[in-house]
């Protein structure tokens, strides 16, 4: 872990018991001196290390020894409009898009997005948070929706479009926003919306899935 997240970050002297001293002690072996680093997600640029200055069996007790201003984020900003799957299927990749650098999703409504899927943002956050605290990032990745496609190519005229086409992605510069289909692709009626915008597949003849799909666009514009 880089770093850890609390609301008291910033205190000259921090108080830890219950599962985070469980994890600080039993599972990383801190002890006296160590220098931990803390965040508060209030103000999250800044670092703040605390050293140990004290520890029985349940309270491990810190000092404030030095805050700096210090941000860790991806080089480029890439935002996936991204047609809506299964809840379950976009936690599986979440913490790898925020460890690859993706700044927002935006979920769409698409023609084969089925429609009793409910997404859970305030535990997407949850799994931004822990993925953060593990990889370093400092910078929160932003969730949208739109109702349909339409809406979304009106917002974001700009929109490279993943999808079955001759023309393989070789040069990633000036990708900003890219859209990815949900489970069975996009529509007819979709094909035809979007047969204006630069379509684009990778250098794969396996058919992917949504979420992989994902995955492997990110890693290839941000990486």
């Amino acid at each position: 872990m880089i770093y850890i997240l609390s609301d008291d970050a910033s205190k000259q002297t921090l108080k830890i018991k219950g599962e985070l001293f469980k994890y600080l002690v039993k599972v990383r072996r801190h002890s006296v001196d160590d220098v931990i680093n803390f965040r508060n997600k209030q103000d999250i640029k800044k670092l703040y290390s605390y050293k140990v200055i004290s520890l029985d069996g349940r309270t491990l007790e810190l000092e404030l020894i030095d805050e700096a201003i210090c941000e860790v984020k991806s080089f480029k900003n890439l935002h996936i409009g991204w047609c809506k799957i299964d809840a379950k299927s976009v936690e599986k990749v979440l913490a790898s898009l925020n460890e690859i650098g993706v700044s927002k999703i935006t979920f769409i409504d698409c023609d084969r997005s089925q429609k009793n899927f409910k997404l859970d943002y305030k535990r997407f956050e949850r799994i931004l948070d822990a993925s953060s605290q593990q990889c370093g990032r400092t910078s929160q990745m932003e969730f949208d929706s739109c109702k349909n496609l339409k809406e979304f190519i009106t917002k974001y005229p700009d929109t490279k479009v993943f999808d079955f086409c001759d023309t393989i992605l070789k040069d990633a510069d000036g990708f900003e926003t890219v859209l990815i289909g949900c489970e069975g692709g996009f529509s007819q009626d979709e094909k035809e919306l979007l047969s204006s915008q630069d379509v684009f597949r990778l250098n794969n003849p396996m058919v992917m899935r949504s979420e992989s799909a994902v995955l492997a666009v990110a890693s290839k514009i941000l990486l």
